[in-house]
């Protein structure tokens, strides 16, 4: 049964989503998941599954191995989704999330997304030297607040990463500075500022030179314009062809996520339910407290993927 609507968006998690074990239900499941995760190993050349499944934290955490992970895990859910006749009128993703967003509006084939995802997590991983980044969430300050902090430091650079939702921004930059304007933050009011378990400090001007050898890997790859709108993190606008979409993905990497701005822009323009696909509820947690009047459902195991199915048929 196909379920024709115009204003669903499928929204894909990214970095920090992640855990053992994720999609493992949906791999046992449905030939369409076990297609997709066969067709990520064989693209890098280790079984993406196990890794997911039964791997260890410390090997799955590691950035140019989770991002490929999630992506895998998300299109694997898409496709089984699609297979129910659910399919969206729009789509976004949250950071390595914009990917799977843009493979699912058929702009870039999986296996290229699989492998250019992972390169990207070694570009970013080699930006910026170990222990010399770091990146924090600050809860309970308005965004201009937090944008005047990051512009007062004395100890180097920060600035904002993600605008994740109301009173919660996640800052990027040098340790030394992160690590002071958490104090500044606490200081102003702030409910907490505390650091996040990421060795890479994405989203700001230290990843300039990943950005650069992204765009020259962008420029080696086929992409098509979009058969659906995408949402994009950078400006929080729709694209609908190719060239805005790279520029799009290599500004992604040094600047900071609209994600609030996203949510808000599809909202307006009519999108009324919100379907988390991939691991974890982490955007699902965000979009209710960007815009609590929408629906939000997410899919990442068979329970979920079943409530979703049958809220979407009586909707």
């Amino acid at each position: 049964m196909k379920i024709e609507k115009s204003n669903i968006a499928f929204v894909f998690p990214g970095q920090g989503s992640q855990y053992v074990g994720m999609g493992k239900e949906i791999y046992e499941h449905f030939d369409e998941a076990r297609k997709i995760f066969d067709e990520a190993s064989d693209a890098l050349g280790y079984n993406v599954s196990n890794l997911s499944f039964n791997g260890h934290d410390e090997e799955l955490n590691k950035t140019f191995r989770t991002q490929p992970c999630i992506l895998t895990v998300s299109i694997a859910i898409y496709r089984v989704l699609s297979s129910k006749g659910i399919n969206p009128s729009v789509v976004a993703g949250h950071s390595l999330g914009e990917y799977s967003a843009l493979v699912a509006a058929d702009v870039l084939s999986f296996e290229d997304a699989v492998k250019l995802t992972e390169k990207r997590g070694q570009l970013m991983q080699e930006a910026v030297p170990e222990g010399k980044g770091l990146m924090a969430a600050i809860l309970g300050l308005e965004r201009n607040k937090v944008d005047e902090i990051c512009l007062s430091l004395e100890s180097g650079y920060a600035s904002p990463a993600n605008y994740n939702c109301p009173g919660q921004i996640v800052i990027s930059g040098e340790k030394e500075a992160v690590e002071e304007a958490m104090k500044r933050a606490k200081e102003a009011g702030a409910k907490r500022a505390l650091p996040i378990a990421v060795s890479v400090p994405s989203h700001c001007t230290l990843m300039a030179d990943a950005s650069r050898r992204l765009a020259e890997l962008l420029d080696r790859i086929e992409l098509r314009n979009p058969t659906i709108p995408v949402v994009n993190n950078a400006d929080a606008m729709f694209l609908n062809d190719i060239t805005s979409i790279k520029k799009s993905l290599v500004h992604q990497l040094n600047s900071p996520l609209l994600w609030e701005d996203s949510i808000r822009t599809m909202a307006d323009s009519g999108i009324e339910i919100f379907v988390e696909v991939g691991p974890g509820k982490v955007l699902s947690g965000l979009i209710k407290r960007i815009e609590p009047g929408v629906k939000v459902l997410n899919v990442e195991d068979m329970k979920s993927l079943e409530n979703t199915v049958s809220s979407l048929h009586n909707v």
